[in-house]
């Protein structure tokens, strides 16, 4: 550059009347364009052959992963259905399914990623400086409301055209839709909960005002509904940690005061939300006894916001499409739907319904991110061949796809349990059965949930790490599945509650329900050895439980997720078995269930025999964890 300067500075100060031209050398001509910022001739015809030059980026450029179709593409799902559903039902909507699952795999499945480019804020003031505490979501959320009003996402089951059927076939459309959804799933989840409180609990203005809109699918009658349960002492808690008052008026309604510290689909039209109902002293009753179950609408007729206030959204690591908020509870009018004390048996089923939902988001997102994998794969060229050549690469999808496939059997089985309920179908051993596989479904399933998208990452090299492409969502999203409607540990305690107060009558209904499945699996020599090990694990599980009940409490408590994950690990096994024994089973089917059922079926015993659950191994956790601690425990 400092040459062309000092070369234009000569050529200023010729004279005018100098007839001396300058003659510059071809290099220096060269020399003289380059540094203008034009390149020579020479160059030029070199540049054309470097792939990376100037605005050139090279000549590859990687394909990405495509979805075609999620239910053309599922095998489990399809065989699933073709085995357990009357050929009728299966071939009435089977259509519907082949056009919903290139539904999730295009258009819902752009939408639910615009929804996580554009998360909703909150608007608290007009420019006027009126409180507004508007919720603003985009216009890609509002159309996953109005697709999943006209797919019938909610009204399904409720329409009930296919009877007991009619659960299962909406199993099936959650299981494509929720990981497409952009998060909408979970107010489906509270919806659907809902809709079947208000049907078992049969308050009239439940019925009258809610129960329509909650199952149409007019998008413009639709309604969502909220859960709104956590407040700020008590997540899973809700027996000492609910503070929410309601207070009678003259009319016969409630007006509730409060705090929800964790109030998902913020933007719903309705919520069931427990409270403590004030005496006329001013007295309320502690613990669970003094909850009661009610129903409110969260905007008045005028559509102003009924009495409530949004303090803020929730900052989360996921999830980031979906609105949470806190919610000051200042007066909202609402209507007392259960019996006075009796909220939390009021709002089981809702809890039952929300804990499916979530555990259909985890099968549903370990199959399309799978899905994913395996079309990159095929497209993905590394060190001389395509990924899916690598023999290493493709045993490590084989193991998530076997996590995935014992998944997808789990979940839908429980909704094929729970088509029977609805139905009232259900027998005595298919009610325990649905009361102690609900949670070990909902804690397990999450947890493979979370280790499938990790991995299913990795298979994806850089590019699964980097937001642009969309697939961290996955693991963030991923990472709820073992909080929302209950931790693991809490989830594990919840199974523990069911065995007490059915007085052991649960783990009878699952040993009878395995041994019969077991028996008629058994008869494929291929399966037989598999099924004696499930066999074997089950007997040491029931044997574990029959001593741990006659000795101190705290040794089934420590064992309680131990215990919850054998319990899952023995059943998914059975499922997995029983479905490779149909006889038009695929060879891959006897793979996936051979291979799950060499794993450690039942590690509360393996835990049991290391002393985990005693004295000294409680001990030794607490000195595990605590050492080093510098602060101040009163528990210690």
């Amino acid at each position: 550059m400092l040459r062309l300067q000092q070369r234009s500075f000569l050529l200023r100060c010729c004279s005018p009347k100098t007839t001396t031209t300058a003659v510059l050398s071809a290099r220096e001509k060269s020399v003289w364009a380059e540094e203008a910022g034009h390149p020579s001739e020479r160059n030029v015809d070199l540049q054309s052959k470097i792939p990376f030059a100037r605005a050139k980026v090279g000549p590859f450029f990687q394909d990405r992963p495509r979805l075609t179709n999620m239910y053309l593409e599922d095998v489990t799902l399809r065989s699933y259905l073709k085995r357990v559903m009357p050929k009728e039902v299966l071939q009435a909507i089977t259509p519907d399914l082949e056009r919903f699952g290139h539904r999730v795999a295009t258009d819902i499945g752009d939408l639910g990623r615009e929804c996580e480019l554009n998360p909703p804020y909150l608007k608290q003031y007009d420019a006027w400086g009126q409180r507004t505490d508007e919720v603003v979501t985009c216009q890609a959320w509002r159309t996953l409301h109005d697709i999943s009003a006209e797919e019938g996402i909610i009204a399904i089951p409720y329409e009930r055209e296919f009877g007991q059927w009619s659960r299962l076939y909406q199993v099936a459309k959650l299981h494509m839709f929720n990981p497409a959804s952009g998060l909408y799933s979970c107010p489906l989840a509270m919806t659907d909960g809902a809709t079947k409180v208000a049907e078992s609990v049969g308050d009239s203005v439940l019925l009258e005002r809610a129960y329509p809109h909650l199952v149409s699918r007019n998008p413009a009658e639709f309604w969502t509904s909220g859960q709104w349960m956590t407040e700020r002492r008590g997540g899973s808690d809700v027996a000492d940690g609910t503070e929410t008052l309601a207070v009678l008026q003259d009319d016969g309604t409630h007006r509730l005061y409060g705090y929800k510290w964790f109030s998902s689909a913020t933007d719903a039209d309705m919520t069931l939300t427990l409270a403590r109902v004030m005496d006329d002293s001013g007295e309320v009753v502690q613990g669970t006894r003094g909850l009661s179950l009610f129903y409110l609408e969260t905007r008045d007729s005028s559509g102003q916001l009924n009495n409530i206030q949004v303090q803020r959204l929730k900052n989360k690591l996921g999830t980031k499409q979906l609105p949470t908020g806190e919610l000051l509870l200042d007066g909202a009018v609402a209507h007392k739907i259960s019996d006075e004390g009796r909220g939390v048996a009021a709002i089981a089923n809702m809890l039952t319904i929300s804990r499916i939902h979530n555990s259909l988001m985890a099968s549903g997102c370990a199959r399309r991110l799978l899905n994913l994998a395996r079309d990159y794969s095929t497209k993905r060229r590394v060190f001389g061949k395509l990924i899916c050549e690598h023999p290493l690469h493709m045993q490590t999808l084989s193991r998530l796809e076997t996590e995935t496939r014992g998944a997808t059997l789990l979940v839908l089985e429980v909704g094929r349990l729970l088509g029977l309920q609805d139905c009232k179908m259900a027998s005595d051993q298919d009610e325990l059965m649905l009361r102690l596989i609900t949670p070990i479904t909902k804690l397990y399933t999450a947890k493979q949930a979370i280790a499938v998208c990790s991995e299913g990452l990795e298979s994806f090299g850089g590019q699964g790490y980097i937001e642009d492409t969309g697939l961290p969502t996955f693991l963030r999203d991923a990472q709820v599945l073992s909080i929302w409607e209950g931790t693991t540990n809490v989830l594990s305690h919840d199974v523990l509650r069911s065995l007490v107060k059915t007085k052991g009558a649960v783990l009878q209904a699952f040993y009878s329900d395995t041994t019969t499945r077991l028996k008629q699996a058994a008869v494929k020599d291929n399966l037989r050895p598999s099924c004696q090990a499930v066999e074997f694990a089950l007997q040491k599980t029931m044997t574990f439980a029959q001593k741990a009940a006659n000795q101190d409490p705290g040794i089934l408590e420590v064992a309680a997720r131990d215990f919850s994950y054998s319990l899952a690990r023995i059943y998914i096994g059975v499922l997995m078995l029983e479905h490779a024994s149909w006889d038009q089973a695929s060879s891959t089917d006897s793979t996936a269930a051979v291979r799950w059922c060499r794993q450690d079926l039942c590690p509360v015993v393996t835990g049991d025999e290391a002393g985990y659950y005693g004295k000294e191994g409680m001990a030794q956790d607490t000195a595990l964890v605590m050492e080093g601690y510098q602060g101040v425990s009163s528990a210690l």
